[in-house]
């Protein structure tokens, strides 16, 4: 997907870029696989704000995606590339032979009309799924689960893909996009190529208005404040930090700080650590 420049007209057009869309070949949503999606400008139910600098934006509702894919053996034709706007990847449109439809994740160069299908049978190609019992070693691979049948949960953004190392037994190596290699049961399903829209990264917003748009509201310097407000807040003209460290609001460490539990039962799946 390429990307949009402007001519510099205004100080945010200067550094504005939009994707082209290309991919994109539906712009209306399937109406079945809509739900409401309910704001709450990171409150609570007391009405007290747990999530920071959270609010407005534009109105969206929620694709329901497949991320399962557990109809097995039965082709599916892709009707379509949509816009998601609650995430950065692309989602595709399939129907199933017996007229069933359901969103996926776009893989690279998955067009309208091509056929995908899941299961222990599906050729290697972009959008099939299946055991990762049944990928060869060295294919790259996208929505993979952790627990057999709960649905992907690992690589799901624009551009990301993760890779088969090996399999042993029980378990394979997976290679994920940070680096970190890990093991996932040979029983867990995953779904064949890279995610499209990778030059989601390289898209630069140029203005506060767009990230209001996201729904995400200014995020205010420590050093700004009062004293009272935030560790770093107080002094004369600009001030330093003041401590041995940065701190957040509540005085916890801000950088370099492990706030992975330790002993973490999911320890011994993590072969080796990212990058």
């Amino acid at each position: 997907m390429g990307m949009k420049h402007f001519k510099a007209y205004t100080p945010s057009r200067r550094n504005m870029t939009v994707s082209t869309f290309e991919e994109i070949t539906k712009k209306t949503p399937e109406k079945s696989l809509l739900t409401k999606k309910k704001k709450n400008a990171g409150r609570n139910s007391y009405g007290r704000v747990t999530v920071r600098h959270q609010g407005g934006g534009n109105r969206q509702k929620y694709r329901i995606i497949d991320f399962k894919r557990q109809k097995d053996n039965m082709e599916a034709t892709v009707i379509g590339i949509e816009y998601d706007p609650n995430r950065s990847s692309n989602i595709a449109l399939i129907e199933y032979k017996d007229g069933e439809r359901a969103y996926i994740l776009a893989p690279l160069g998955l067009k309208d009309g091509d056929k995908v299908v899941s299961g222990d049978k599906a050729d290697i190609k972009p959008g099939n799924c299946m055991p990762i019992e049944n990928i060869p070693v060295g294919t790259m691979i996208h929505n993979i689960e952790l627990n057999p049948g709960q649905g992907g949960k690992m690589v799901r953004a624009a551009g990301q893909e993760a890779q088969l190392m090996a399999k042993e037994g029980k378990y394979a190596h997976v290679r994920l996009p940070s680096g970190e290699m890990r093991l996932v049961a040979v029983r867990c399903r995953a779904t064949i190529g890279t995610i499209g829209n990778s030059d989601h990264e390289n898209v630069k917003l140029g203005k506060a208005g767009r990230k209001r748009h996201m729904g995400i509201r200014p995020t205010v310097r420590g050093s700004v404040m009062n004293p009272v407000d935030h560790p770093h807040g107080g002094g004369e003209g600009k001030a330093p930090v003041g401590r041995p460290g940065p701190l957040t609001p509540w005085g916890k460490p801000a950088l370099g700080y492990k706030t992975r539990k330790k002993h973490k039962a999911s320890d011994k799946f993590i072969v080796k650590r990212r990058k």
